[in-house]
């Protein structure tokens, strides 16, 4: 392999150098010139691209140690995502992706067979829209994979909602409801392994409105706790008013007698 990359290093150099596609079907300069190349030419024809110690682009590129390099490493992920307002997912999983036949796969080819995909992760901070004053169901959740090949599932339901405030502000952002799944996929294609956020969108708007009570209805509640305390204080004179002529006037037949 040393001497293949020595040999394809210098042919690179080469200012006319076009590199094999390896059958794949060819870009539009007819050159694949890096391993990224042939991947894409391999995709383009529907092949899978499990051959990379065999082609010198790849050699060059140490691709396959590459991949055994980051074997063990974890990765920290952030950003935001643009979505339609329609549902969808989205996820992270391991292998390149891209579209065949109108279908979403990953090429899991690269890697060695019986490789354990290890999934486990901590959710830091998952929001739809404007982060408002309140926290969502999965901020801190973590989860860590048993086995090898584990598949994640969160079903998230996405509520419109507005917050409008005293001063006039207003505030457009979005609550979730959230419940989940996760399954062992195993080694015999029943399942990809990973993390998937499947969400569906609301049709209903909720509205947080801040107000002040006039004090008109502050003294009418005033009123409505002074007449409910009137009205036990009177239920409990009734009855202990009842109970002392009863026991009086058992006194008094007693004392008849």
């Amino acid at each position: 392999i040393g001497e293949k990359a020595d040999e394809s290093a210098i042919a690179a150099q080469d200012p006319g150098y076009c590199g094999s596609c390896y059958g794949g079907i060819e870009p539009e300069g007819g050159c694949c010139n890096s391993c990224e190349d042939v991947r894409k030419a391999y995709t383009a024809k529907g092949w899978a691209f499990k051959n990379a110690d065999e082609i010198e682009q790849c050699i060059r590129e140490g691709w396959s140690e590459h991949i055994r390099e980051q074997a063990s490493e974890g990765c920290n992920m952030f950003g935001h995502i643009e979505v339609n307002k329609v549902a969808g997912n989205f996820h992270f999983a391991p292998g390149k992706s891209f579209q065949q036949g109108g279908v979403h796969v990953h090429d899991l080819s690269s890697y060695q067979p019986g490789t354990s995909y290890d999934f486990s992760h901590t959710i830091h901070s998952l929001s739809y829209g404007q982060v408002a004053n309140f926290a969502n169901p999965l901020d801190g959740h973590s989860k860590s994979a048993e086995k090898g090949h584990y598949m994640y599932q969160y079903f998230v339901k996405v509520v419109s909602t507005k917050y409008q405030f005293l001063n006039g502000t207003v505030i457009n952002t979005n609550q979730i409801a959230v419940t989940e799944h996760e399954r062992e996929t195993g080694t015999m294609g029943m399942g990809l392994p990973g993390v998937f956020f499947n969400y569906d969108i609301s049709p209903m708007l909720v509205t947080y409105k801040e107000y002040k009570k006039p004090f008109a209805h502050f003294l009418t509640d005033v009123c409505a706790i002074v007449g409910g305390i009137f009205t036990v204080a009177g239920l409990l004179d009734s009855i202990i008013y009842t109970a002392e002529k009863n026991f009086r006037r058992k006194m008094e037949i007693g004392k008849a007698s």
